[in-house]
């Protein structure tokens, strides 16, 4: 039996494409070339689908300097890349594509509709729970099903703004200060404020309107941001990981503290009150099904003191980078990079069986 053909696309058009170019180079380097040969993909942030030669290209950015094109064919009789050099082309028959896209245009189920059209097998959740598991708004509207405890909010749309004052008093009677604004589509805290007073509620919503329309703005939770990895789905049992802990060397997790600040820390299997850790556990495979989950996802709690738990968010293609939870959880389950990553090609590939 010959090499499978796996594709990995990263990049993308959103505001998390630098963290796409890193998880991509992690699941380059653990992907087994004993079983694949493998095509990438990178996407510029102008949206351009280029060829990329290597691991080394996507880590140094030199990729973005590529000239022959690659783009995936929606024609489901194909199923296939078709690569373009010049005036020469290829079609290069796809068994499976692992989109390592965070953010809008790439975990929202706009890449993963493509890959439907094209009955091309793909890592990770389908079409509506990639897209309602980015829209933080709708995901509030199926856990409020499930009765799994959030933060209460409320929902700003950008037209709203243009009554400032209105939106300001509604959230004032909803709340007291400090609050939380987040787009309420967008992943790695991008566009996401700590509001302390009315001032920087109002920058705080002009500033997440650049993001999307859509605005959540939300009580504050004081505890612990505990995560969660989840895998499975379709015809396998839906399994999770034990849970990590944020270690936020900023005032919250947000996008500097995340990946370029580096006294932020993450803990495995930390010490948690009464049984808030099952209780994680239980709360993220109940989401992920909830949402209709498929592949992989990272859910992310609040852990009060009293050992409450409080639903944060579902991220449906968390990041693979060298400080990244999800892998970190599953390691810690003594499931290694390179066994992780093969699982989930191989679930990617069971899509359609």
């Amino acid at each position: 039996m010959g090499k499978l053909q796996a594709v990995v696309i990263f990049g993308g058009q959103s505001s998390e494409h630098i963290v796409s170019c890193m998880s991509a180079v992690n699941v380059i380097n653990h992907i087994d070339r004993e079983r694949y040969n493998l095509l990438l993909i990178g996407i510029t942030q102008e949206g351009r689908w280029l060829k990329v030669e290597s691991a080394e290209a996507v880590k140094s950015g030199a990729w973005k300097e590529g000239t022959v094109c690659a783009a995936l064919l929606p024609d489901a009789t194909k199923r296939c890349v078709l690569v373009m050099d010049g005036e020469r082309t290829e079609e290069v028959k796809v068994d499976v594509v692992f989109p390592v896209l965070h953010g809008l245009y790439g975990e929202d189920g706009t890449l993963q509709g493509v890959l439907e059209m094209a009955r091309v097998p793909y890592v990770g959740c389908g079409v509506l729970a990639s897209a309602v598991s980015m829209d933080k708004l709708y995901t509030k509207i199926v856990v409020d099903a499930l009765g799994i405890r959030q933060a209460e909010y409320e929902a700003v749309y950008r037209e709203q703004l243009e009554d400032m004052e209105r939106v300001v008093m509604r959230v004032e009677q909803h709340f007291s200060y400090p609050v939380f604004v987040k787009p309420s589509n967008a992943g790695s805290s991008r566009g996401v404020t700590k509001a302390e007073n009315r001032r920087t509620l109002m920058d705080g919503l002009m500033n997440a309107a650049k993001h999307d329309r859509k605005i959540l703005v939300e009580e504050t939770i004081c505890g612990r941001e505990i995560e969660c990895a989840v895998f499975g789905g379709g015809g396998r049992p839906v399994t999770a990981s034990g849970v990590g802990e944020i270690l936020a060397a900023a005032e919250f997790y947000d996008f500097d503290a995340k990946y370029f600040n580096e006294a932020s820390r993450t803990v495995v299997n930390p010490k948690l009150p009464g049984g808030a850790a099952e209780n994680v556990r239980q709360a993220a495979m109940a989401i992920f099904k909830a949402v209709d989950g498929y592949g992989l996802a990272r859910v992310d709690f609040f852990v009060k003191d009293d050992g409450e738990i409080i639903f944060n968010e579902i991220n449906t293609m968390p990041g693979f980078t060298a400080i990244s939870m999800y892998p970190m959880l599953w390691e810690a389950q003594g499931i290694g990079k390179a066994q992780l990553v093969e699982m989930l090609l191989a679930h990617g590939m069971e899509r359609y069986a």
